[in-house]
């Protein structure tokens, strides 16, 4: 019989594990299957998912024309280097950085000791870690648990205990790399920034172009920079662009951003370019990056086609502008020579058209010494038109006339005895004593004390000679006011920022309401002058002064001026509340004062075909200039000489206002206002003839042909 063999059989436990095995790969599967089968599609689209982002792009900002229509700012082409982040990782970025480095110069001047110890660590990463000891590392640890928190403290460490030796480490081409990384990383993601746009020369724009493909978010473009055809005339008034590197001013960032600006946009910072930025900036091309889920762009799409800035006509006549500016240069200097002008530096003209408040020209010029070279040079001034503010003497005598006469103080025809006014121990009295007079007299001749007898009038004061006089605070605030009427002492509306209105006296004693009455006590500017005389000329209407004039669409083509968006229209701020017949009266007045013999500047407009009316003024003041601290706390008295006028007398087409502060000091007057304004008004009135002459000759020509 033979043996029975035994069945071979697994351990129990084997046969367990095997099952376990079974289950979870069967599970995996059917999880495989229901992500596959209920979730793929919304799997595939997440990695399939593109994120818009869109960019604006700058554009170059609208253009200034004179009145004429001569282009003042312009907009020159410059070749330019640019950078786009698109993502890429830090390490890339300095590869890129190097590479371009081979290829352009970069000025390395911007680079700062921060910017150095940043660098260093990125280049000398092991040697910057064994900065900062284990035991620092672990009481900072300890100190501060948050990871971030923990990792920022161990690098600023780092950046603390790196050495000028360290630094001394990096070469020049380092530094080069640094300055062009330092660019690369200083905008916005998807937004250019600019690496160089200044002296890029043909062979780096032409070397960098052929080299894109190996300069990720390289590109080379065209950028843009403020041109000024007239060089530095009324540079002043235009203001003045923040470059590319600056970009938004740091205290008006968030109001810039909020409106959808980049950080490395230009915008105007002063004068016109601020005050018309939001005319001038145009109208950026928009374009929208599509990138996938990496963050590479996938698509790119323009929204919106960029748009230069509007253009600004302005109210200006730039060879006009050019031809004061000389005048006022060439008599400051002539007035230099005359005795006691020591503190004689600076001169001003405003021409002004009465009837709509554009301002023909804005002239100032001023005189500094070069401390480098002891040489005295002329500095444009135009701003001080608005900016500063003096005693400007009699000519606000027409003002206080007008006054009289609306008040009840005086009526056409009043005489009043031009003597010495003496209140208690102080006499006041005019610059020669002219006996019975009225009022076109009074302006004929400038007396003080028909003013001084009218305001007393004004203020209902028994004035009793060598007697104390009661006035009160009202009656200050009624000339004020009354003077603020023609523009005197308040502001003129000028569309341009940072205008002055002037000082006024705290002081109410009785005499100083005479001073006041002859320009001797608060002070204007010399566009608050043009402004006054404007009203007087116009007939009562305060016209708001204005230099801008149009606003215009661009054009491609350079030459010509693009229609018109926008035509800045005479304002009447207010009119006077006078009788017609009382503004002739001192319309008349004014005209004796420039073309009667006795009239105070008869001797410089007497005789002109034009027919000019004026007043002139001349104020006792004290020097409050550049030199101030050097007299202590007794200014030296000096002597301001002024000047209004407008022309033709009748129909008056052009205002003006002359200002020459501190002309002179003791009793030898320049008379540089009187000769300044000859000069202008001259300039002003031949040019036009000049203009005129062409056009008449080729009418002639025309009508002789058709003749023929």
């Amino acid at each position: 019989m033979g043996t029975k063999k035994k069945k071979k059989t697994l351990p129990v436990r084997l046969n367990i594990i095997f099952f376990f095995v079974f289950l979870l790969f069967s599970a995996l599967i059917l999880r495989l299957g229901f992500v596959q089968i209920v979730y793929g599609e919304d799997y595939k689209r997440e990695l399939e998912k593109t994120e818009d982002v869109t960019v604006n792009t700058s554009v170059p900002r609208g253009k200034m024309y004179d009145t004429t229509g001569k282009v003042i700012v312009d907009n020159v082409a410059e070749k330019a280097i640019t950078y786009t982040n698109t993502g890429e990782s830090q390490e890339v970025m300095i590869e890129t950085a190097e590479k371009l480095s081979d290829f352009i110069e970069k000025d390395t001047k911007k680079v700062t000791e921060r910017d150095k110890k940043d660098y260093w660590i990125l280049k000398n990463e092991k040697e910057a870690a064994k900065k900062v000891s284990d035991k620092e590392k672990e009481e900072l640890a300890e100190k501060y648990p948050d990871k971030d928190e923990y990792n920022d403290k161990v690098y600023k460490l780092q950046l603390e205990k790196i050495t000028e030796s360290d630094l001394n480490t990096l070469t020049d081409h380092d530094l080069e790399v640094l300055a062009i990384y330092r660019e690369f990383i200083s905008g916005y993601k998807f937004t250019p920034q600019m690496v160089k746009n200044k002296d890029v020369t043909d062979e780096e724009f032409a070397i960098v172009s052929e080299n894109l493909e190996s300069l990720p978010g390289v590109d080379t473009t065209t950028d843009w920079e403020r041109s000024y055809a007239f060089e530095d005339t009324l540079k002043s008034v235009l203001g003045n662009v923040s470059s590319s590197e600056k970009g938004l001013p740091a205290e008006r960032l968030d109001y810039y951003t909020s409106r959808g600006y980049s950080l490395n946009d230009r915008v105007g910072t002063s004068y016109l370019e601020l005050e018309y930025e939001d005319v001038l900036k145009g109208q950026k091309e928009k374009v929208r990056n599509k990138t996938d889920k990496s963050g590479e762009i996938v698509d790119t799409e323009v929204i919106t086609e960029g748009k230069r800035g509007n253009d600004l006509v302005l109210s200006i006549d730039m060879e006009l502008q050019r031809e004061v500016e000389k005048i006022i240069e060439e008599e400051l200097k002539v007035a230099k020579t005359s005795a006691g002008t020591k503190l004689l530096d600076r001169a001003y003209v405003v021409l002004m058209n009465p009837n709509t408040g554009d301002v023909l020209s804005m002239a100032g010029k001023k005189l500094v010494t070069n401390e480098e070279t002891g040489k005295v040079e002329v500095q444009d001034d135009a701003l001080g038109n608005i900016t500063t503010t003096y005693n400007v003497g009699s000519v606000v005598k027409g003002a206080t006339v007008l006054t009289g006469y609306k008040t009840g103080a005086i009526t056409p025809g009043t005489v009043w005895n031009d003597t010495e006014v003496k209140i208690g121990q102080t006499v006041k009295k005019s610059w020669t004593t002219m006996g019975p007079i009225n009022d076109l007299t009074a302006l004929q001749r400038s007396s003080n004390v028909y003013m001084f007898r009218t305001v007393m009038q004004m203020a209902q004061a028994n004035y009793v000679y060598g007697q104390p006089l009661s006035v009160q605070l009202k009656d200050f605030t009624l000339l004020r006011n009354e003077f603020a009427q023609y523009g005197l002492g308040i502001r003129t509306g000028i569309d341009l920022p940072n205008e002055q209105v002037g000082f006024k006296g705290q002081d109410t004693l009785p005499g100083f309401l005479l001073d006041l009455s002859i320009g001797q006590y608060d002070t204007y500017s010399n566009m608050q002058l043009a402004q006054y005389v404007s009203t007087i000329a116009n007939g009562g209407n305060r016209m708001e002064p204005h230099i801008v004039k149009e606003i215009r669409e661009p054009v491609a083509d350079d030459s010509e001026l693009g229609p018109t968006i926008e035509t800045i229209k005479p304002k009447v701020l207010n009119k006077l509340d006078l009788k017609e017949e009382w503004i002739e009266r001192v319309q008349q007045g004014f005209e004796m004062v420039a073309q009667t013999p006795k009239g105070t500047a008869y001797s410089n407009l007497g005789g002109k075909d034009y027919s000019p009316a004026a007043k002139t003024g001349t104020a006792e003041a004290f020097y409050d200039g550049p030199d101030r601290a050097d007299y202590g706390k007794e200014p030296p008295a000096v002597m301001n000489l002024s000047l209004i006028s407008y022309a033709p007398s009748e129909n008056p087409e052009v205002a003006m206002a002359v200002m020459v502060p501190w002309a002179y000091q003791g009793s030898v007057d320049n008379g540089a206002n009187k000769k300044i304004g000859e000069r202008v008004l001259d300039t002003y009135f031949n040019l036009k003839k000049q203009r005129e002459t062409p056009e008449t000759e080729e009418a002639q020509e025309t009508e002789e042909t058709q003749a023929e």
